[in-house]
Order: C-alpha cells, then structure tokens, then sequence
C-alpha cells in the first residue's frame, strides 16, 4: 500500500496501461481487441553498470547465470584483475580477450567506472543498457560498515554518526581513490567527478546525459519490482530473474543513523541524493506506462513464490547464514570491513541437475568470475581469488 500511495503520488496513471503478449484494457477499439500482440525476442547484448552497495552483486548472479543459458560471450576482467579496472576510468584493454574478441561480447557486467565510448568498443550496437540505484541513506551507511578498514574517511572516525557530524573534518579529497566510497559514490561509478560542485545546470546536463547512455535505472530499494520491470524490457523469463540475495550482511552490523545522520547525508551526498530522486520518479513512471501497477503487483508475488519454493529445494537453512556457519568454504563470499557477509548451505541429497541449479543460485561474485573465466580463457592462467572454488571447468 505504501508503495501504491507512492506511485500514485508521482504522476496519474494512464488510462491506457497494458501488459506485454496481453490484450490491452479497455478503451481499445473491437478491432485493435483482435491483433495478436507482437511477439518480443529475448535481449541477449546486455551492458549492466555494476555500482556500489546497491544490490548490484546479486544482479551479477542474474547476468552471469543468463549467460550461461544461451552460451554468451562475458566481457570479463583480463588477466588478474577481479573488476575491470576500476576505480580508473574504463578502457576496452581491460577487457580479457579485448584485441582478438574485439566488438563480439554479449555480456559486461562486472564492476567499472563508465566511459560510454570505450564501453562501444567491447559491445553491440544493439546493446542494451541498464544499471541500478540506492536510497543514498541506507547506502553511505553501509559503504561505511564494508569499507570501514579501506576508506581513511572512515577509518579514523568511530561510527557513522560521528563521520556524518563533520564529514569534512575526515574526508580529504587528495585520498582519491580510497575516499571515493565515502562520497557521491554512484555518481562517481556513472563516471563523474563525485566532488564536483553540486550547481542545478551541471547536475541537470549529467542527469540527460545519463538518461541518453541508459535505457533503464532500477532501483535496489524496490527490487523485486526491478526485477519485473527488467524482465519486461528484456523480454526474458521469470526464472530468468528469480535470486537469492548475495552478498548482504548481518543485521547485527548495521549502525543505526541519527535523523540528524540522514539529513546529512542528503547534502553531503547531494549529488547522489538527485540522482536518486530523479531516477526514483523515472522508475515508476516507466512501470505505470509498460505494465500498470495491479499487473506489477501479481508478477511480484509471482516471483516471491517461486523464489520460495526455490529455496525450499535448494538451502538446508531458509535463509542466508553467517560466515562462520557456511559448511561449504567454496560457498563462502569474500569478507570486508566490519560487515559479516551472509552466504548459503545447501541440501546434501540433491540430484546432480538441481544441485547445479541451486549451486549458481548461491556461488559468490568471485567464484562464479573465475569459473566463466576459466571456461571462456581456458589456456589463461586461473584468476587467483583467494577462495577455494567449486568448480574450475564446464565439465565438472
């Protein structure tokens, strides 16, 4: 319902809502009633611009998963590197295979700083674009908690809350790369300057801009939405986009933010805050236009019921454990900062088709990049993540 008020309040609905491969609603004309819908095709040059603490690792697992299912070409990191290049700003070399693949990858997914025309030059020019946002809030506080130990801004503060009280008297903007996380963070991995001064033409010139280079922006906060809204456009199938949630953390590592906090954030973040806003509004205004709310509200439950009865098959425990509770150390994701970041037991009597299923289901982003990377460079060194793996070729 409050999800429905807040539509509601953004724009009125279209009299004319439809759904994709339905007949439209009323106020169609007896003959128009008759055409058959078009059929669509399933997207498959897909361009996800992976950004920071937004839930974008569990959209990986979607891209990745996807294109193991119709034999996709990866634009993976070369060599050694876990993203691909990041925090510098993306060039094509980055990309292993870039020289001898050349424009011919289905898929980029992986974290990097956004350069349109380099990005060009690895994918189609068919290729669709999306990427994903967070309520900057939530989101400074846990970039706070997971790079607590990187970040100088907030190493030498003791919480969020004594950080958010005077963010100038920690941040230092000579620490570059490192405080990066600890400011306007989207903003930077969209490929701008996330110091920038927050003046209404510039920020209205990169918000067109941004709106041009993508055809779509999610949002983290309503994700199962996203996820419908993304199946739609693509065109794919529900379990096309069914997951479990990766990489989040325990509940017991989250500071809570003083209203004080929050207030601050959204001038200390500004320009994520706009961003934010300004893409919040784009969101549902798309979901009005293409599927109409009560459609959306019926694929949602949709999806929560097959994600739970896909967890009833796969996981030993309903839910996402601590890491030292994982039986399985290749199931483990890489650990950061002061967060204890979840993972996932999976039954032990599983059939060898399931038990694949459920296994990229819950594989961590690492595990998973080094495996599709062992597939597709198999004569390349393993990338070296650290991690024991649980699998190392397509045969296993």
């Amino acid at each position: 319902l409050i999800i429905f008020s807040f539509c509601l309040g953004i724009s009125c609905l279209s009299g004319f809502l439809h759904m994709k491969n339905k007949n439209y609603r009323i106020s169609k004309s007896h003959e128009e009633l008759l055409i058959p819908p078009t059929p669509c095709h399933a997207k498959t040059n897909v361009m996800f611009l992976k950004t920071h603490k937004t839930a974008s690792s569990t959209v990986l697992n979607i891209m990745f998963r996807f294109a193991e299912r119709y034999n996709l070409t990866v634009a993976l990191p070369a060599d050694q590197l876990f993203h691909l290049g990041y925090p510098r700003t993306f060039v094509a070399q980055f990309v292993e295979g870039f020289e001898t693949i050349g424009q011919n990858y289905n898929i980029m997914c992986n974290h990097l700083r956004f350069n349109p025309l380099e990005v060009k030059r690895v994918m189609a020019a068919n290729t669709f674009y999306f990427s994903i946002l967070r309520n900057p809030i939530p989101l400074l506080e846990s970039s706070y908690i997971y790079y607590k130990d990187y970040v100088p801004a907030f190493r030498s503060s003791k919480n969020v809350n004594e950080f958010l009280e005077s963010p100038a008297k920690y941040y230092h903007p000579g620490d570059y790369r490192k405080n990066i996380y600890a400011r306007n963070i989207m903003w930077f991995d969209f490929g701008y300057d996330n110091n920038a001064e927050d003046d209404t033409n510039y920020t209205q010139a990169v918000l067109e801009e941004i709106e041009q280079n993508f055809h779509l922006i999610l949002i983290a906060d309503y994700f199962d939405e996203s996820m419908i809204l993304l199946k739609h456009t693509l065109c794919w199938d529900l379990d096309d986009v069914i997951y479990f949630k990766l990489n989040s953390r325990s509940q017991d590592t989250v500071q809570t933010l003083t209203p004080e906090s929050e207030e601050q954030i959204k001038a200390w973040c500004s320009l994520d805050w706009k961003l934010y806003l300004h893409f919040n509004q784009s969101f549902w205004r798309r979901i009005e236009q293409t599927i109409g709310l009560e459609v959306l509200e019926k694929e949602v439950d949709h999806l929560r019921t097959r994600q739970k009865e896909l967890m009833e098959t796969c996981l030993s425990e309903q839910e996402a454990v601590r890491k030292d509770h994982i039986r399985n150390k290749a199931l483990l994701p890489f650990q950061s900062g002061a967060a204890n970041i979840l993972g996932y037991n999976l039954k032990q009597d599983l059939d060898n088709t399931t038990l694949r299923t459920c296994q990229k289901m819950v594989i961590p982003e690492l595990q998973y990049m080094s495996y599709l990377y062992a597939v597709q460079h198999p004569h390349k060194k393993r990338k070296n993540v650290g991690l024991p793996l649980l699998w190392t070729s397509l045969q296993e």
